[in-house]
């Protein structure tokens, strides 16, 4: 029963579980509300009291269950659930993020060429969202672990290789078959053609592990990026997220974060210090970019 939920539902079990203690606390709330507001107001005929009873009951369930998923951290969650039940009841009509009007989801394709830490962190974010869905990786690296976590998601994914990527069209055929609006580069080790950056003009973004416009270019990515800020005893390093335009780390920039270089950093423990940067802050900026919210 479970796991039929947790599959259902798309969440990890951790996650399963908040929900289900937010169901739980939010009935229970609002059990407990409704028969308080019934006891000011005393009705003695019953089936007026259990019509009354009823309507109180359908209000305050779902404002119980949005506060309490809010501690839990599942306030998106059942924003869409609730959501997703007004259609069904027929009380809003199914105006985005839906079958019907595929038109107005907007698809984003995840580039990445390794682990896919940022990618899950991607997905994991948008997961539940009506209206904003990844429908594509597009990996360079056949066994990447990113193609796994396509796989494990249930997401349809294209190996991309040099000729047709760099001399061809770019894979512009394939990204116009799965009707893709942005371009998410996260960990996605080739340079962007000229080609994909005129069909995706302000549409593709990226996420550097250092402060651009430092420590960028050509060959710098991964452990090479660290080192070099360690060798340069900086006192601060951080995460770049920015356009893509035909130059390596060079697009206008979106958003820099900081974080400290320690005395006794390492490439590997500074590494980690910028992953929770790129974790916190690249699913959310994406976010509110592509829906237009970035100011």
């Amino acid at each position: 029963m479970l796991k039929k939920l947790q599959q259902r539902w798309k969440v990890s079990g951790l996650r399963l579980t908040f929900v289900l203690a937010t169901f739980a606390i939010g009935g229970s709330l609002t059990g407990y509300i409704g028969r308080m507001l019934m006891n000011i107001f005393p009705i003695n005929n019953t089936w007026l009291w259990i019509i009354t009873y009823l309507i109180v009951i359908i209000i305050l369930w779902p404002v119980m269950v949005l506060l309490i998923s809010i501690p839990f951290g599942q306030f998106r969650f059942f924003i869409n659930y609730i959501h997703k039940i007004e259609i069904r009841m027929g009380l809003i009509k199914a105006e985005r993020g839906t079958n019907k009007t595929k038109a107005s989801e907007i698809r984003l394709a995840i580039f990445a060429s390794g682990t896919g830490s940022n990618a899950q962190k991607i997905i994991d974010h948008f997961r539940n969202n009506p209206h904003i869905r990844v429908v594509l990786i597009v990996c360079n690296k056949p066994g990447a672990g990113v193609l796994k976590i396509a796989d494990q998601e249930k997401i349809s994914t294209l190996l991309t290789e040099k000729e047709k990527f760099f001399r061809g069209n770019a894979n512009l055929d394939e990204l116009k078959q799965y009707k893709i609006d942005w371009i998410i580069l996260a960990g996605f080790l080739w340079k962007i053609p000229d080609a994909m950056i005129r069909a995706f003009p302000d549409k593709i973004i990226n996420i550097h592990p250092a402060l651009l416009p430092n420590y960028g270019g050509k060959g710098m990515y991964g452990p090479k990026v660290h080192e070099t800020v360690l060798a340069n005893h900086e006192k601060e390093s951080g995460i770049t997220i920015h356009y893509v335009d035909n130059k390596y780390d060079h697009g206008k920039i979106l958003l820099r974060v900081k974080c400290p270089v320690l005395p006794d950093d390492t490439a590997d423990s500074l590494a980690q210090r910028v992953h929770v940067l790129e974790h916190t802050h690249y699913p959310a900026t994406i976010e509110k970019l592509v829906t237009g919210r970035w100011y």
